[in-house]
Parts: C-alpha cells; sequence; structure tokens
C-alpha cells in the first residue's frame, strides 16, 4: 500500500509539473520611444543667417527633354516654385526657362544665385521667360532676407510619457536657509497620473524614491530610464501654502497602457501566445508535438487553422516583407 501511495504522488506530482501553467502579459499597446535632451540645450543652431534676396524658386541647368539626345540649352529651368513667394506672384511656374534678366542673358544657375546673395542692389528685376515655344515677359519683386534672428526661449522640459506633464527647475530656500533644486510642476497632458495622486500645478518634485532631484531633466530621465510604464514610485513634493512651505509624500503610479495577456501554458493541453510586434497570435489544444488536435495562427494578415493536423484551412494573404540591414 505505501508503494501504492509513493506511485500515486509520484503521478500526481508529475501530472502537475506538466499541467503546470505559465501566464505573462505585456503593455496593450506599444510604449513610444522618446529622445531624452541634455541637460542643456541650446535652441539655435548658432549659424549666421546671410542677408540677401529671396527669390522664390529653385533653378537648374536648362537641359533638353530627350534621353537619347541630353543637351544643355539656353537659359535657366525653373524646377520648383515657392507657393506665395516672388516667383509665384511673378507668374512663373515649374519647367519654364528664365532666358534674360533685366536684358541680360543668363544661362546657369549660379547667376541667378549671385544676384540672390546681394544685399544692397535692386530688388525689381525683369525676366524674360520661355514657357514651351511661348516668350513672356514679367516682373519679380524679390523679398529682402534679414539677417536678424529670433532667440527660441525654453519654456519647459516635457515628461510625455511616464507622467505626461511638463516641469522647470526651481531652485529655492528651506526654512533653514538650505537651498534645494527641484522639479516645478507648469503643465498637465492628457491622462497624466499626477491629479489622482493629489499632485497641483505649481508643486515642486524634490526627491525620486527619496533621491534629490537636480533638474526638470534629471526628473524626467530618470523616470523614463530607470521606470517601467505603469511602476510605483514615491515623490518628495513641496507645496507653497502661502506661509510656509511644506513637504508631501506622494505615491504616484506612472502612466500605463494596461496590460494584455501574452502568453499561457498549461503543458500540451493549451498553448497560447500573442504579440504585437511581430503582430501575431498563435492558439492551439492538445499539441503532442507531431499532432494536434486544433491550432489557430494568426500572422499579419494571414490566418491559418489546423483540425487534427490533416485538414488545414488558409485565408488572408501572403506579404513579402522587406527587412531592414
Amino acid at each position: 500500500m505505501r508503494r501504492r501511495s509513493l506511485a500515486q504522488a509520484a503521478c500526481l506530482l508529475l501530472l502537475a509539473t506538466t499541467l503546470c501553467s505559465c501566464l505573462s502579459s505585456e503593455p496593450r499597446n506599444l510604449v513610444p520611444s522618446i529622445t531624452l535632451s541634455p541637460e542643456t540645450v541650446s535652441l539655435s543652431n548658432g549659424e549666421p543667417i546671410g542677408a540677401g534676396l529671396n527669390l522664390g524658386m529653385s533653378t537648374a541647368l536648362n537641359e533638353s527633354d530627350s534621353l537619347s539626345n541630353i543637351a544643355v540649352l539656353p537659359g535657366v529651368r525653373v524646377r520648383t516654385v515657392t507657393p506665395n513667394g516672388a516667383a509665384a506672384l511673378a507668374g512663373l511656374r515649374a519647367a519654364d526657362v528664365i532666358l534674360e534678366v533685366d536684358g541680360r542673358e543668363i544661362n546657369h544657375p549660379d547667376a541667378l544665385d549671385a544676384l540672390a546673395q546681394q544685399s544692397d542692389g535692386p530688388t525689381r528685376f525683369v525676366l524674360t521667360v520661355r514657357r514651351d515655344t511661348t516668350v513672356f515677359e514679367t516682373t519679380l519683386d524679390a523679398r529682402v532676407i534679414s539677417d536678424q534672428r529670433a532667440e527660441p526661449v525654453e519654456l519647459y522640459r516635457a515628461d510625455p510619457i511616464a507622467t505626461r506633464a511638463g516641469y522647470t527647475t526651481e531652485v529655492f530656500e528651506t526654512e533653514t536657509g538650505t537651498r534645494v533644486s527641484g522639479a516645478k510642476l507648469v503643465r498637465l497632458f492628457e491622462d497624466s497620473p499626477l491629479p489622482a495622486a493629489g499632485l497641483e500645478i505649481g508643486d515642486t518634485v524634490v526627491a525620486l524614491n527619496g533621491e534629490g532631484i537636480e533638474s526638470a531633466q534629471d526628473l524626467i530621465t530618470r523616470l523614463n530610464t530607470r521606470h517601467q510604464p505603469g511602476d510605483s514610485v514615491q515623490l518628495s513634493v513641496a507645496r507653497d501654502e502661502m506661509t510656509a512651505m511644506r513637504t508631501l509624500e506622494k505615491r504616484v503610479h506612472l502612466w500605463s497602457p494596461g496590460r494584455r495577456l501574452a502568453r499561457l501554458s498549461l503543458g500540451p493541453l493549451l498553448q497560447y501566445e500573442s504579440s504585437l510586434s511581430p503582430a501575431q497570435t498563435r492558439f492551439s489544444i492538445l499539441d503532442l508535438w507531431l499532432f494536434s488536435v486544433f491550432s489557430y495562427q494568426k500572422q499579419e494578415g494571414e490566418t491559418q487553422i489546423s483540425l487534427f493536423s490533416l485538414f488545414r484551412v488558409a485565408t488572408g494573404y501572403g506579404e513579402l516583407l522587406e527587412e531592414s540591414p
């Protein structure tokens, strides 16, 4: 009897191991990736803008339209015309050929480029233009390009994923005279988890999970590199209550797209797998490796159904995809 009991226990253990379920999940939607800004950002490219004239068009050599006999013909061909630009207002179109400018023949685009680079000359030019076999004259009023530029001003640093909010770097003094830096909340985006956690516009995050915050970018970088969507974090928040600065501890659940079932395994009885990238779903019942009672597979736009590994049905379409190297 004792041996029989041991054998039954071993069989039950083997059966439990075989039927041991494996369950896993993944985000319901693919989480977008973002490029994090450095601490110090130069919004201006630093390249000087030279003064000159904007003719409102781009030009090229006037080559013949015949592929069997390519030749460079007189004039300069207009390639593109800027909408509402100087050339468009003068009536020029793409494929027009400019023959003369102020009575002077022009046969190379560099001549027009040199004309556009002048800053102290005339801005009105009389053009002789050929369109197909029709030659006409028009006046082009070039627009003066100023070498003055507007200087971009940073508004805030945005976290579009983890907290869906905007922050600025804030430095203030505590009651003891200690200077503390943090990330001040200045904007809330749609579906931000911060209001549900009790945070308000104007609050300053001074610590993340007990570690001090140096700047707005420091908070955003740590949230998006050290944590996953849906994680729970502890924020130390300084709130100005008119009479004093009060520090609050807030538990925040970062934004999450939700979870979906990615894999379910009950040994050979049932197998289910699903993924978003690549988009595919697999489902099988009594899969005994060489034989399965039922199997279902969907990948991209193609669906395959198999019954007893003998009867197969395929619907949809097959698509050849080019993989990037």
